[in-house]
């Protein structure tokens, strides 16, 4: 069995702004394509799956943290795909919180099994004396990196353009490992310019990307992390609510609501020349929502409509 993604091309939805702002701004709903393995988690899984299926391993390992998309997505695309799963979580805290936590709970209820460890171990996860440790204890296994982001991922995030995308003069898109807009920069079109918005602090994802491709007409915004990985506060919060008022188009507070807010403010400070058209790329992750709403309550913020 294999991904198919023939009914996977999704659709371009309008989003209808006052006529000062001059411009022409879409989404494209890649959270629609699927339940639980939805936007970039699909596509960077799609071709990872294949390549697992081909060299007969039975079991996907990968990492992630305790609201990981990428954790949640694995699971699924294991259970549906007849695969086992190993989830290597950073915090061995969270070992005995299982229940209490939205996406582990899912994860484990898709068949995955957890391996918890420290935040000074799980810096090694890349290192060879890791993941032969991880060998010993678990036998073969197809290692998919934390986030999913690999030569593989980035030929499936290549496949979110399609031909009627050649209208669009910007391609936005929240900036995770770097994969996701590694694919878009890879896809377009000479005269189309792919802006990224990170979701953390860093100068090291221009060299990650770079690593995948040899087109320079991508700019990476670094001013809307809000704080960083996570982090998040009431302007935010308060977006992403009017925005799915608006709209009808749920954000989540980690990755695309900091890019559509991000759009939304560059659209207003005239960044954009007059009648530019702008493809914004909805990358999923609303799964986090539930996970993020709890600490909301803990740090006395309003909460995300869900």
């Amino acid at each position: 069995m294999s991904f198919n993604l023939e009914d996977s091309n999704s659709i371009n939805q309008r989003i209808e702004l006052p006529k000062a702002c001059n411009v022409k701004l879409y989404i494209k709903r890649e959270d629609n394509i699927h339940p639980f393995i939805s936007g970039n988690k699909y596509r960077k899984l799609k071709y990872n799956i294949q390549e697992a299926q081909n060299l007969k391993h039975d079991t996907l390992l990968t990492f992630g943290g305790a609201y990981s998309n990428h954790i949640a997505a694995v699971a699924a695309a294991g259970n549906e795909f007849g695969l086992k799963t190993i989830g290597v979580i950073r915090g061995e805290e969270l070992a005995d919180k299982v229940s209490g936590n939205p996406t582990l709970q899912f994860s484990k209820s898709q068949g995955m099994q957890f391996k918890f460890v420290s935040r000074t171990d799980y810096r090694s996860k890349e290192e060879t004396n890791f993941i032969k440790a991880l060998e010993s204890e678990f036998g073969n296994f197809y290692l998919v990196p934390e986030g999913g982001t690999n030569d593989l991922a980035v030929r499936g995030c290549e496949e979110i353009l399609n031909i009627e995308d050649d209208q669009f003069d910007y391609i936005c898109c929240a900036v995770g490992t770097g994969g996701t807009i590694s694919g878009l920069i890879n896809a377009s079109k000479p005269h189309q310019k792919i802006l990224g918005f990170p979701a953390l602090k860093g100068d090291f994802l221009s060299s990650n990307i770079s690593k995948f491709v040899t087109k320079n007409n991508w700019e990476l915004l670094t001013k809307y992390h809000f704080g960083g990985y996570a982090k998040v506060n009431k302007e935010l919060i308060d977006f992403i609510n009017q925005f799915k008022l608006s709209y009808n188009i749920p954000l989540d507070p980690i990755y695309t609501g900091k890019l559509m807010y991000g759009v939304i403010k560059m659209i207003e400070a005239s960044y954009f020349e007059k009648n530019a058209k702008i493809l914004v790329i909805h990358t999923g992750g609303l799964q986090g929502v539930s996970g993020m709403n709890k600490r909301l309550i803990d740090k006395d913020l309003p909460l995300i409509n869900e």
